[in-house]
């Protein structure tokens, strides 16, 4: 892979994780406190507990991500999935940031040459491509996830993250928004 191309592709994963954070960020925004630990159903998760998952996995995945298995020894996974009746909103904002505060860092300090280097997760080998796509696309999942259910939960009162329904056609005849070269 040609250093520029690396060099974009890690400006584009910057982007969608910034993208996927960003989102499903909107969706909690218009969630009561208590409307973040609903359960739809016995088998579901809560938008609280998807929180608390996607944070355990990115600590574990983007901690040490050149140097040590995407599967930390201290990880348990199983933990992500319970709730102390004590967790706030505040317990889930900081675990958030936190869990994003190791992607965007892991993201940052890697270099294009990086790109083809091998990692692993659970023990399998990865390139650093892989394993980052791979993450992508666990957190746009979980995104989707949060989206769809505090959009439920809101019902009526649910204010759009995208376009709105009936508002298509308005997209098409809007003047494109100017391209921004990648640097």
């Amino acid at each position: 892979m040609t250093t520029d191309i690396a060099a974009q592709y890690l400006e584009e994963a910057h982007r969608q994780m910034r993208g996927h954070k960003r989102l499903a960020e909107g969706a909690m925004a218009q969630l009561k406190d208590d409307e973040l630990f609903i359960l739809p159903d016995p088998e579901s998760n809560s938008i609280a507990v998807i929180v608390k998952h996607m944070a355990g996995n990115m600590r574990s995945r983007f901690t040490d991500f050149l140097t040590s298995d995407g599967e930390k020894p201290d990880r348990y996974r199983d933990q992500e999935f319970e709730l102390s009746p004590a967790t706030t909103r505040a317990d889930l904002t900081k675990w958030w940031e936190e869990g994003w505060a190791c992607v965007f860092a892991a993201l940052e300090a890697l270099k294009p040459e990086d790109v083809t280097r091998t990692v692993t997760i659970r023990g399998e080998p990865h390139t650093v491509l892989q394993a980052i796509n791979r993450q992508i696309a666990h957190y746009a999942y979980h995104t989707g996830q949060i989206v769809f259910l505090a959009k439920h939960i809101r019902s009526s009162k649910w204010k759009t993250l995208s376009i709105p329904k009936g508002r298509s056609e308005d997209y098409k005849t809007a003047a494109p928004k100017p391209y921004k070269p990648m640097s």
